[in-house]
């Protein structure tokens, strides 16, 4: 059993896992979702992605599911992926939440959700990233900015067009120009003494990871900041670092086909992350 999955009750494997033809998420992709990372069976910061996962529901006036409800339907996912296989070493877990059985048009029907969980093994990111530039953008002033939808077209073509280019990630700007996020990551960039982030206000996801990193540099003495930065900037750094839940703290070694050199922040970075995250799994 490659992935187990959770819909609605029914705990089964993907081959036989059902959803609904009329369901929103696919007729529509009217859904949020969360994916966390999984280490010995258990999830980690999954408080954290619970709570994120709530505020996009709420940014696309989802019906909520209890706090109990999504706990219990993990558990009982990776209960029965460990009786499948064994505790899972180093896997994803992921939640989404849909508008449920609808009509043919982005109207809802009235209280309808579907709620998903599925888990499966992954390989290890590799120690340092290639990254490529798109030409696209994300919409800052979007309905849905900052909430993690299952509206993944965008991503799916930039990720294309980024492999295309023998590179791991693609990065968009915003409609301003600015720097803004990956399809699945955030980016920080030394700049003048400090690695730099991008602000929510950019459009980008307010990434778990990113939240983490921010909170133990800041009591650590790391320095990071949160500001606005062209897209330019990755024409010259030598030191940037993506971050994302199933990557951590990722170095970033090639931009658009040149290598970069690296730097003391971005190494900091990695370290803090990996050490401070080995301290507990749902900080």
């Amino acid at each position: 059993m490659a992935t187990t999955v959770w819909v609605d009750g029914v705990v089964t494997d993907a081959a036989t896992a059902r959803v609904p033809a009329l369901d929103h998420g696919i007729t529509v992709g009217d859904g949020v979702f969360e994916t966390c990372k999984v280490v010995g069976g258990v999830p980690f910061a999954l408080t954290r992605h619970l709570a994120r996962l709530l505020l996009s529901a709420a940014a696309l006036a989802l019906p909520v599911p209890s706090n109990d409800e999504l706990r219990g339907a993990v558990a009982e996912t990776l209960a029965a992926d460990a009786d499948a296989r064994g505790p899972l070493a180093f896997g994803r877990l992921r939640i989404t939440l849909t508008g449920g059985v609808g009509p043919l048009g982005s109207d809802r029907a009235e209280g309808a959700r579907t709620l998903i969980v599925a888990v499966s093994p992954s390989g290890p990111w590799p120690p340092r990233a290639a990254v490529a530039t798109v030409p696209w953008t994300r919409n800052e002033r979007s309905a849905v900015a900052g909430a993690k939808t299952t509206s993944y077209a965008d991503n799916v073509v930039a990720l294309a067009e980024a492999h295309r280019r023998a590179a791991h990630e693609a990065i968009f700007a915003n409609t301003r120009g600015e720097l803004c996020e990956g399809t699945g990551s955030n980016v920080f960039v030394a700049v003048d003494g400090a690695l730099v982030t991008p602000p929510l206000s950019s459009g980008c996801l307010a990434g778990i990871t990113r939240e983490l990193l921010l909170e133990w540099a800041a009591k650590e003495g790391l320095p990071v900041e949160e500001r606005p930065l062209p897209l330019e900037v990755l024409a010259t750094a030598e030191d940037v670092v993506l971050t994302s839940s199933t990557r951590d703290v990722q170095a970033v070694g090639e931009v658009d086909g040149r290598a970069l050199t690296g730097g003391e922040l971005g190494a900091a970075a990695v370290e803090l992350f990996t050490r401070r995250a080995a301290e507990g799994v749902d900080p």
